[in-house]
């Protein structure tokens, strides 16, 4: 059943302890405003230099601890974000991942280790996001072995089962609007500007009742296969990414000449 009218989950990636924190207080203000509880992304052991952007902050891991008691989900974000394999990932969106194409024993101590790693600082993370939307089969299955029954990702507008494993649709990168559907907006903070900040209060304050919580989700949308019309719907709008992205990457690619 799609749900109507539509429902809104968020969810913030890439956090860690060297995560920009200016940007993040205020989107940390959105969620305490509005009484939110998202999907929150956190990296196990972070080695992307890209995402050491402040000095280790000692207030990080209790602040997630509070956040995941009053309602927040800890997400198990990866390992270690380092995104250089070039293996197919189910969701072909991006030429270089941290888990599509490395051996099952790999990926499986990946995230027995990056869960073992959450948990020794008192979190309990029970879904899966992939950096770059980068995973496979053997990823589906490592998850399964490893107890994670829940994924955040694909394009469709329910939740769903696929390879064992129960997927929570995420498709959007800013607030739109839509009529139905179950709709995850997904924010990296690191890199979002205050504009984009007050766009996200803006929409939430219209549609506050309509943002939901994973634990809502799961209780009121059983994950179920997915039918020929919601399958279409799925590839469709897969696709309609990969041609966005794909311009995105030509537009910079141009620009970067012209500089040149």
């Amino acid at each position: 059943m799609i749900p109507r009218p539509a429902q809104y989950l968020l969810r913030f990636d890439d956090l860690c302890p060297t995560m920009e924190y200016d940007r993040w207080q205020r989107c940390l203000s959105l969620i305490e405003e509005f009484r939110l509880r998202p999907i929150l992304a956190v990296i196990p052991d972070n080695q992307d230099e890209e995402l050491n952007l402040s000095l280790p902050d000692p207030e990080f891991w209790p602040r997630m601890r509070a956040m995941e008691a009053a309602g927040a989900t800890i997400a198990l974000h990866g390992y270690r974000h380092l995104c250089a394999k070039q293996g197919e990932s189910l969701l072909p969106l991006h030429h270089h991942t941290e888990f599509a194409g490395v051996p099952e024993v790999t990926q499986q101590r990946w995230i027995r280790t990056g869960r073992g790693i959450l948990r020794g600082q008192g979190l309990n993370p029970t879904i899966f996001v992939a950096p770059r939307h980068g995973f496979d089969h053997t990823t589906l299955r490592a998850l399964r072995r490893e107890g994670i029954p829940l994924l955040s990702d694909g394009f469709a507008r329910v939740p769903f089962e696929r390879g064992g494993i129960t997927w929570i649709p995420q498709q959007l990168w800013r607030p739109v609007k839509k009529s139905s559907g179950l709709w995850t907006i997904c924010i990296h903070s690191n890199f979002t500007r205050a504009a984009q900040v007050d766009e996200l209060r803006a929409f939430i304050r219209t549609h506050a009742a309509q943002f939901t919580s994973l634990d809502r989700v799961l209780a009121e949308y059983p994950p179920a296969g997915l039918g020929p019309i919601e399958r279409l719907y799925e590839a469709w709008a897969l696709w309609r990414a990969q041609v966005r992205r794909a311009r995105r990457r030509r537009k910079l690619r141009s620009s970067r000449s012209n500089k040149d």
